[in-house]
């Protein structure tokens, strides 16, 4: 399946004032705001030429928007490049009321390290994150989704497993590389491979430093940077009224399952199961993470498991209520499947549980509802959370 990105409609809408757009490589950020702004002042930081002229003397951006008077926007591209543009946004905006920036980017680590504020509160932080399953309709398929991810750049490739090999390549290590965030290049892709054992599961640092032969410090650090470049994310564990004894540290997640899948080392002792379910969860927790930033972040993502090892995969807390979400990599379900949700119940009676699961029938079991992974993805829309 190739998709061409232009003909896509985008969950994602401008809120009306100044903003950060950040996401990861090729979710599409520059294709949106062409087509939101067409008449918008537009500078692209990628183009060697202008990076060069605006890192030399980003005042210049001053001299081009008061030199074009009549244009009401302002689009920068992976303004992470040029950090030192944000003082001179700062004040076009104190000068120029009515402007609107857009600034786009793919790492906000360049900013944070030069001591930018984020323009002290002015643009509002938002993120464009991979296709939902339901912007693409019909074209979906939960098993695509599961080899190739669901990135607009990959899917609009007519080869994406070559994409997908390539990405890590050209947008991770390459990024990594630009902005001089590690010295040893060898020892990040060890990490790499590495922490991707770690997606969809408790991170040890301890554990991915001895996989990857590197001091405990120095995971620490790549864990950040792959944060920083919004490459993965992790999500903590839901404490609130606790009545049981936890876990305290948080999961792991890539932002993509096709990334992840890309990442991910296999060898004759891996079974192909336990990697699909760790790509299946991760597809279901990149689509809740996108719907609840479509939504306006009214919710909080999150995840329980007790110190015995009881989990819930997910669980959503905030204005849309407590849903506890677990996901299972079988077509057919059994009544002990349902435990974790059952005992998380059990201390959150008011929770509506969900049971996703890779079956093609919608069931009711124990008064839970088992939903076809592929049915509910299709379903889930900023407007509505099926259940």
């Amino acid at each position: 399946m190739s998709l061409k990105m232009e003909i896509v409609h985008r969950y994602f809408k401008a809120p009306g004032r100044s903003f950060f757009l950040f996401g990861p490589r090729g979710t599409g950020k520059s294709l949106w705001a062409g087509k939101a702004f067409p008449d918008a002042l537009t500078l692209d930081l990628l183009r060697p030429d202008l990076f060069r002229e605006y890192s030399a003397r980003p005042e210049r951006l001053r001299d081009l928007v008061l030199g074009n008077p009549d244009k009401r926007h302002v689009v920068i591209d992976e303004v992470q490049k040029v950090p030192e543009l944000l003082s001179v946004v700062h004040g076009l905006m104190e000068e120029k009321k009515g402007l609107t920036f857009i600034l786009t980017g793919s790492s906000a680590r360049k900013i944070k390290r030069a001591g930018v504020d984020l323009l002290a509160g002015r643009a509002l932080l938002k993120t464009l994150h991979p296709f939902m399953a339901s912007e693409i309709g019909g074209r979906f398929s939960l098993d695509d989704a599961l080899r190739n991810g669901m990135v607009p750049l990959v899917l609009a490739s007519s080869d994406p497993a070559e994409v997908l090999r390539s990405y890590v390549a050209l947008y991770v290590q390459e990024e990594v590389k630009m902005e001089g965030l590690v010295r040893n290049l060898g020892a990040f892709a060890r990490f790499l491979e590495a922490v991707s054992l770690s997606h969809g599961s408790v991170l040890n640092i301890n554990n991915v430093a001895r996989e990857c032969e590197a001091e405990r410090n120095t995971v620490t650090g790549f864990v950040s940077i792959l944060e920083d470049l919004l490459l993965a994310f992790r999500i903590p564990v839901f404490s609130r009224r606790a009545k049981r004894a936890l876990i305290s540290h948080s999961k792991l997640y890539f932002f993509d399952a096709g990334v992840y899948r890309s990442l991910r080392p296999l060898g004759p002792l891996d079974r192909s199961s336990e990697v699909e379910g760790a790509a299946l969860e991760g597809l279901v927790v990149q689509h809740l993470r996108a719907w609840n930033a479509y939504r306006g972040e009214r919710n909080g993502l999150y995840y329980w498991r007790t110190r015995s090892g009881v989990e819930v995969d997910l669980v959503l807390y905030g204005e849309d209520g407590l849903w506890a979400v677990e996901v299972k990599n079988a077509k057919r379900m059994h009544l002990s499947d349902l435990r974790p949700l059952k005992t998380f119940m059990q201390d959150y009676p008011e929770a509506r549980p969900l049971l996703l699961y890779r079956g093609e029938e919608r069931l009711r079991m124990d008064g839970i509802p088992c939903i076809p992974c592929q049915d509910f993805l299709a379903a889930l829309h900023p407007k509505r959370l099926p259940g």
